[in-house]
This record gives structure tokens, C-alpha cells and sequence, in this order.
């Protein structure tokens, strides 16, 4: 009980307090960059397959163009 009342706890608890209030929001800023990081991977790599989605319906049409060319001939 003596450690109570000789004034070493109070300002270490509040010291402690502090450095957890910190943590805690750098650990909430943290996990925001991280979930953002995840929309913008996430939207990219939904740009990427519309792209390679377009290529190969482009790619499917110059084939059957060339099929057509083909058989023309």
C-alpha cells in the first residue's frame, strides 16, 4: 500500500495512458493506409481484367476477320 501513496503510480499510469492512447491511434491510422492500400489494389487488378477482357474480344474479332479473309481467298 505504501506504493500508493508515495506519488510513483499516478504519474506512471498517466504516462502509460498516454503512450496507449498513441498506440491506439496510430494502430487505427495504420489499418486505414492498409484498407485503402486494399481498395486501390483491388480497383486495379478490376482495370486489369477489363482490359485483357477487351484484348481478347479484340483479338477473338481479328481472328474470325482473318478466318474470313482466309476463306474468301
Amino acid at each position: 500500500m505504501d506504493m500508493w501513496h508515495n506519488g510513483l503510480i499516478v504519474p506512471l499510469a498517466s504516462f502509460v495512458m498516454v503512450v496507449l492512447i498513441v498506440a491506439i491511434a496510430s494502430m487505427r491510422k495504420m489499418r486505414e493506409k492498409e484498407l485503402e492500400a486494399h481498395r486501390e489494389l483491388r480497383m486495379r487488378e478490376m482495370e486489369h481484367e477489363q482490359k485483357m477482357k477487351q484484348m481478347e474480344i479484340e483479338r477473338s474479332r481479328l481472328e474470325l476477320e482473318k478466318a474470313k479473309v482466309t476463306k474468301n481467298a
